[in-house]
């Protein structure tokens, strides 16, 4: 008989769509922030969009990125995101180590999370932006 394998909680770890001004436009980017107070390692983040827009099914891409070591306290650029799938489900399934212990979560901003209503300051980047609670 198996064991069932358990993974730990994710604590201390989130991710943020924060918007820069350049020049009068606005750039979006994601990121991940990294709050424990130990580096983590090895993280690996598929992302990807999906949903429905005037009754049509819609999915992005799968883009999966790999980020080595995030330092504690630290934030580190996951990629930029178009505002034109802000529509969408936007996904964001994160493993990383801290030791040997594999820690795995699915963030997902839910349409139109990202609006200007839910934009606060994020004091880990100093941006702003919309924070995944």
């Amino acid at each position: 008989m198996m064991k069932d394998i358990e993974i730990p909680e994710v604590k201390n770890v989130t991710l943020a769509v924060a918007r820069q001004r350049t020049e009068g436009q606005d750039e979006w980017r994601v990121y991940l922030i990294n709050n424990n107070e130990v580096p983590i390692e090895n993280t690996l983040v598929a992302s990807q969009g999906y949903g429905e827009k005037d009754g049509e099914q819609q999915r992005t891409s799968v883009l999966r990125h790999f980020l080595d070591t995030i330092a504690e306290h630290a934030a580190i650029l996951i990629e930029p995101i178009d505002p034109s799938v802000f529509h969408l489900n936007n996904e964001y399934w994160v493993s990383y180590y801290i030791g040997r212990q594999i820690f795995d979560k699915r963030f997902i901003f839910v349409p139109d999370a990202i609006r200007e209503e839910n934009i606060s300051f994020i004091k880990e980047l100093e941006m702003e932006g919309v924070l995944h609670s």
